[in-house]
């Protein structure tokens, strides 16, 4: 199985920075996009941004100019730097991959369990 582990949540106050963290692990052939979900309380899970192997990215207009998304394809890690947090950025915040786990099969998603981020003064 693949495993995505998640670090960096917490509590900041607005204005402030977090940076999460995402290891991918287990049987893993290739990765193809990773990415970054988030759920606010009381909506649905919602694309934060995606990155490609290729270093491509995707945000959503909400975040674009305050996030930041990285990846190392050595380290099956993707990254999420979060500057001039917002209240409305309160949320759980949910690592994805793409893994394909052998030449055999086909590319499946995996998530984290989530790490929750609450922005409040």
């Amino acid at each position: 199985q693949v495993q995505l582990v998640e670090s960096g949540g917490g509590l900041v106050q607005p204005g402030g920075s977090l940076r999460l963290s995402c290891a991918a692990s287990g049987s893993i052939f290739s990765i193809d996009h990773m990415g970054w979900y988030r759920q606010p309380p009381g909506k649905q899970r919602e694309l934060v941004a995606t990155i490609t192997s290729s270093g491509r990215t995707n945000y959503a207009d909400s975040v674009k100019d305050r996030f930041t998304i990285s990846r190392d394809n050595a380290k099956n890690t993707v990254a999420l730097q979060m500057n001039s947090l917002k209240p409305e950025d309160t949320a759980v915040y949910y690592c994805n991959a793409e893994v394909r786990r052998s030449r055999f099969h086909t590319y499946m998603d995996y998530w984290g369990q989530g790490t929750q981020v609450t922005v409040s003064s």
